[in-house]
């Protein structure tokens, strides 16, 4: 064998090797807050730039599916996803057995407790990848959340990147109630319309007519938008058991009564009191905004107005045509397109 040839294989073996040494692919619980908490950390190499996702619900983590809606970034980025309190494993880890309105009622989340928690998962990654800052994306009620994370503690940022941007929990949802209204009224769909009726327009007292009128939200944002593909609900062989299913599901409904209150139970919404229209309209990082045009629970009427208001070093509002308040190709492929601009150096 030539020299050269001997020398070729030698480099490619140590550059393979010094690869799968960066590589990352870590699931596991966390101290944040006083308690264990989930995250997952993957990509192929532990120098690149960390992005923190911030799910929505709250409670629909992403941690457990089977393909990653990020799975192309891992070249170039480590992902990490967290399930947050009350939410998925980090619930399952710390509730009670028996959950019950007692339960419910003693055990309140708070906006600010968990802003707490997401800087604290922020810090860790930067002490355990030696990082200076990682970028930031929230989605829907993420948007909440990443936002007051950015707002308290903006040096820990490159950039927040929201999606599905609530600015008022009350206002959103009552626009979107008179909305889906109009809709129905449009398209003479008398069972939506006597359903509305009945609903009446909210503020509601019981989180199951919140949740009544999210699925006829749902159902008309489905009929204009591309669909995402389908391998993205399916849940990875880890995740599919009894256990993790139950607790997706009890922390589901934990973290959306939370959200939205229930007068009946004694439980305050957590959001009644934000409005970032009046606390969130000066950042000290650059601001994106991404928006589904047909978007109906975080409407372009209420979120655009406060893009406006905001100022920032640098800001940017992009409208997806064929999309709505969820993830699909078209809304990751505009994430990407902005992490990638934003030519992070670690």
């Amino acid at each position: 064998m030539q020299l050269k040839n001997i020398i070729f294989i030698f480099i490619l073996l140590i550059t393979n090797t010094s690869f799968a040494q960066n590589k990352i692919a870590e699931e596991k619980f966390i101290t944040i807050g006083g308690i264990e908490q989930w995250v997952t950390i993957k990509g192929d190499d532990s120098d690149n730039p960390i992005i923190l996702i911030i799910h929505g619900g709250p409670g629909s983590t992403m941690s457990h599916y089977k393909e990653d809606v990020y799975a192309d970034w891992l070249k170039e980025f480590t992902i990490v996803h967290w399930d947050q309190r009350g939410a998925g494993k980090t619930f399952g880890k710390n509730c009670h057995k028996d959950i019950n309105d007692v339960f419910y009622l003693n055990n309140p989340l708070t906006v600010n407790e968990m802003v707490n928690d997401g800087i604290s998962v922020t810090q860790y990654l930067l002490k355990q990848f030696n990082k200076k800052k990682v970028i930031l994306i929230g989605t829907s009620w993420g948007s909440i959340l990443a936002t007051e994370m950015a707002q308290k503690n903006p040096d820990l940022y490159h950039a927040y990147i929201g999606h599905a941007q609530f600015v008022n929990f009350l206002d959103n949802i009552k626009n979107a109630y008179l909305e889906v209204k109009k809709l129905a009224d449009r398209n003479n769909d008398n069972v939506v319309i006597d359903k509305l009726n009945n609903l009446g327009a909210p503020p509601y007292i019981q989180a199951k007519t919140y949740g009544q009128l999210l699925r006829i939200i749902k159902q008309y944002e489905r009929e204009n938008t591309t669909p995402a593909p389908s391998s993205w609900r399916e849940v990875a062989a880890s995740y599919e058991n009894n256990e993790d299913s139950r607790d997706r599901y009890n922390g589901d409904d934990y973290s959306f009564l939370n959200l939205v209150g229930d007068e009946n139970i004694g439980i305050k919404s957590m959001v009644s009191n934000i409005n970032l229209e009046h606390t969130a309209v000066v950042f000290r990082l650059p601001v994106f905004m991404i928006q589904g045009k047909h978007d109906i629970l975080c409407s372009t009427e209420l979120n655009k107005p406060y893009f406006e208001k905001i100022r920032a070093p640098r800001k940017e509002y992009f409208t997806v045509s064929n999309a709505a308040h969820g993830f699909n190709e078209a809304i990751i492929d505009k994430q990407y397109e902005i992490v990638k601009a934003l030519r992070v150096q670690n």
